[in-house]
C-alpha cells in the first residue's frame, strides 16, 4: 500500500527521469511565499506570445504545476484571426490519428469532429482555437497538453504575477507598450521572464543595442531587477518530449535563484547567472550565425570539415562582439557554447539558411515562415551590422594599423548582410568568405577581443548601462 502511494506521487518520464509530486508543491509554495501570495489567491503565470518556445514553456509549467489549481493559474495569450490553411489542417489530422492518446483526449473533450471537418475543407480552424487543444501552429508535429488560451491582452496580463515573454524581439516593444497601459493601476511590479532571442539597434544619440529585457523595461517601467532572460541549449519540441536539457536564467539575484529552483525539472535543469548582457547578446548572435551555418551545410552537402571551419570562425566573431559590449563577458563555454552549437545544428534559423541555399525558399517570402514562425536571425543580422558599421565605434585594425569599423573584423557577419539584407550576393558567398586565403586565424580575433582594447560601454546605451554590484544588476 505504501509503495502504491509513493508511485502515485512520482511521475516517470520516458527518458527515465522522475518528477515528485510533493517536491513540486513545495517549490510552488516557496515561490508563492516569496511573492506574498495569500491562501486562496492563485499565483498567476501568463505567457505572452504562442510561438514554439513560448507554447512549450507554458505547457511544461502546466504539466508540472497545473494539478495545483487552487495555488497556480497558467495561461497563454495569442492574437486571434490566424487561420490554419488546408494543407496544415490535413497534416494536423494525420498527427492526431497517429497518436492514440491525443485522439482519445480530443474525443473525450468533444473536440475531434472539428478536425475532421477542417481536413475535408468544411471548416476553418484558427491558431488560438487549436492551441487550446494543445497544438502550436509552429510545431504541429509535437502535440502539447491542452492550454488555457486568452485572446484579450488586457485580460491576460492585468493581474499577472509572472509574465513570460515568448514574442520575437521585433514584436516585443509594441506589445509591452500596450501592456504598460494595463499596469498603470498596479501596486506591485510583476516578474517578467523573457525568452526572446534577438536585439534591436539604435543609432541615436549614440550607437547602442537594445536587448529584449531593456525593451521591456523601457516600455513598461518595470524595474530591471524584475526582468530576467532565460535561454539555453534546447529545441522546443525536444524539451516537451522530455529530452534532457538545461538552461540559464539570468538577471538580479533577488529573483533568478528562486525562479531557477521553481523552473527546474528532472529533464530540464535550470541554473542561474548574473551576466544578463552576454547571454542576451549571445541569444541574438547565435541566430545570426545559424543562418550561415545552414547555408554552409547545404552547400557542402553536410561536410563535417566545412561546418567545423565555419564554427571556428563564427564563434570567434561572437566572442569579439561580446567583448565590445561587456568588459568581462561570460566565456563562450558550457551552456553558452552548447546553446550556440544546438542552434547552428538544428534551429529554425539554420533550417532557413539551408532552404535558402537549396533554393526552396527565397528572401521575398519574408521572415515569418509558415510552420516555423519568425526567423529572428534576419533582423539580428541587420541590427548587428548597422551597429558595428558606425565610424564612432572605430577600432584599430591589428594588421593594417588604421582605424576601422568593428564590422570589418567580422567577415561572416558582413557576408550575411550582403546575402540577406542588401541581396547583392548569393548564398554561395558564405563559402567564399570561409575560403578567403587572406582570412586570419580565428584565434587572433579572440586574442584581440580578450585584450580589452575594444570594450565600448556606450554600446549598451545610456542611461541603461548596467554593471555588477554585489551580484545585482544595477541601472
Amino acid at each position: 500500500m505504501v509503495g502504491s502511494i509513493e508511485a502515485m506521487n512520482r511521475n516517470l518520464y520516458p527518458n527515465g527521469s522522475v518528477q515528485n509530486f510533493n517536491a513540486l508543491e513545495e517549490k510552488l509554495d516557496e515561490l508563492r511565499i516569496r511573492l506574498g501570495k495569500a491562501n486562496g489567491d492563485p499565483l498567476r503565470i501568463v505567457g505572452v506570445g504562442a510561438g514554439a518556445w513560448g507554447s512549450v514553456f507554458a505547457a511544461v509549467l502546466q504539466d508540472s504545476y497545473g494539478q495545483f489549481r487552487d495555488k497556480v493559474q497558467i495561461r497563454i495569450w495569442r492574437r486571434t484571426g490566424r487561420a490554419v490553411d488546408r494543407a496544415t489542417a490535413e497534416h494536423l489530422f494525420e498527427v492526431i490519428n497517429s497518436r492514440e492518446d491525443v485522439l482519445r483526449r480530443l474525443i473525450r473533450r468533444c473536440a475531434y469532429l472539428k478536425y475532421v471537418e477542417a481536413r475535408l475543407g468544411d471548416r476553418t480552424l484558427y491558431a488560438d482555437e487549436i492551441l487550446k487543444d494543445g497544438f502550436c501552429l509552429n510545431m504541429i508535429d509535437t502535440p502539447l497538453c491542452p492550454l488555457k488560451v486568452v485572446t484579450s491582452l488586457q485580460e491576460a496580463v492585468w493581474d499577472a504575477d509572472i509574465v513570460v515573454n515568448g514574442l520575437p524581439s521585433t514584436e516585443t516593444k509594441e506589445v509591452f507598450e500596450e501592456i504598460s497601459n494595463y499596469w498603470k493601476e498596479r501596486i506591485t511590479d510583476p516578474i517578467i521572464i523573457s525568452l526572446a532571442k534577438g536585439i534591436e539597434a539604435a543609432l541615436e544619440p549614440l550607437p547602442h543595442i537594445i536587448t529584449p529585457t531593456r525593451i521591456i523595461h523601457r516600455a513598461t517601467g518595470v524595474p530591471i531587477e524584475n526582468i530576467l532572460y532565460l535561454g539555453g541549449p534546447n529545441i522546443a519540441s525536444e524539451i516537451y518530449n522530455k529530452e534532457y536539457a538545461n538552461a540559464r536564467i539570468c538577471g538580479a539575484e533577488k529573483w533568478r535563484k528562486p525562479l531557477a529552483k521553481f523552473l527546474r525539472q528532472p529533464h530540464f535543469i535550470v541554473w542561474d547567472n548574473s551576466d544578463l548582457v552576454t547571454h542576451e547578446v549571445m541569444g541574438g548572435l547565435k541566430n545570426v550565425y545559424a543562418i550561415g551555418a545552414g547555408m554552409a551545410a547545404a552547400l557542402t552537402k553536410e561536410s563535417a570539415t566545412s561546418k567545423s571551419v565555419y564554427f571556428a570562425h563564427c564563434t570567434s566573431e561572437m566572442i569579439f562582439i561580446t567583448h565590445l559590449l561587456a568588459e568581462e563577458p561570460e566565456k563562450l563555454a558550457g551552456p553558452l557554447l552548447a546553446d550556440t552549437y544546438v542552434t547552428l545544428l538544428k534551429g529554425r534559423n539554420a533550417w532557413y539558411g539551408q532552404m535558402l541555399a537549396k533554393g526552396e525558399l527565397n528572401r521575398d517570402m519574408g521572415e515569418n515562415i509558415s510552420g516555423k514562425g519568425m526567423i529572428q536571425g534576419v533582423s539580428a543580422v541587420k541590427a548587428f551590422y548597422e551597429l558595428l558599421s558606425q565610424s564612432s565605434l572605430n577600432v584599430l585594425h591589428p594588421e593594417e594599423n588604421k582605424p576601422v569599423a568593428p564590422v570589418e573584423l567580422c567577415p561572416i557577419l558582413k557576408t550575411l548582410y550582403k546575402i540577406l539584407i542588401t541581396r547583392e550576393q548569393s548564398s554561395r558567398a558564405i563559402l567564399q568568405a570561409l575560403r578567403d586565403e587572406n582570412l586570419n586565424d580565428p584565434r587572433e580575433r579572440i586574442e584581440i577581443a580578450q585584450s580589452h582594447v575594444f570594450y565600448r560601454p556606450s554600446l549598451l546605451g545610456q542611461p541603461l548601462t548596467s554593471f555588477r554590484l554585489q551580484d545585482k544588476v544595477v541601472i
